[in-house]
């Protein structure tokens, strides 16, 4: 049996072992929490809040200058198109917010005195939009029957006025 003492390089080899272990923890963690940041502020780019024209300025979530999505009626009368530029007023709850719509025409069913919903951000009083919405799907009719009724209600009366 040998007792002498172990050369200094056979000792050191269990430090380095843990080293690089803790380093690759390290390395780990450092990716994982990236992507999490990542991910996270993606998401929150991305999320569009959605408000009522009365609600802009007043909710939370619905300030000017973040993205939007804002629901009312396009008000009678008020649809011009000029060089690729659509501009229309927006009605809800008797508040009225002007929108320019840059991406020419909305097409589709878009029209006056029907209940829409405008992608895009609130600027110096004036909604710039993005994409229009004509029609929601029958899931978000169901999460918003009150929502839904008032906007149809002014529809209809919009409609009735002359």
């Amino acid at each position: 049996m040998d007792l002498s003492p172990r050369p200094a390089s056979e000792a050191a080899a269990p430090k380095a072992r843990n080293r690089r272990k803790m380093l690759s923890i390290g390395l780990l963690l450092f990716v994982l929490l990236a992507g999490i940041l990542v991910v996270s502020k993606f998401l929150t780019q991305s999320l569009d809040y959605y408000c009522n024209v009365d609600e802009v300025g007043h909710k939370d979530g619905c300030e000017a200058g973040r993205r939007l999505r804002i629901q009312g009626v396009v008000d009678k009368g008020s649809i011009t198109t000029d060089n690729g530029v659509t501009t229309f007023n927006l009605t809800f709850n008797k508040v009225t917010v002007p929108v320019v719509y840059d991406s020419g025409e909305p097409g589709g069913l878009f029209q006056q005195c029907i209940p829409v919903v405008v992608h895009g951000v609130m600027k110096s009083g004036t909604f710039e939009g993005d994409d229009v919405e004509v029609k929601h799907s029958n899931e978000y009719d169901e999460k918003n029957k009150t929502r839904v009724a008032t906007a149809d209600a002014e529809a209809a009366a919009c409609s009735q006025s002359k």
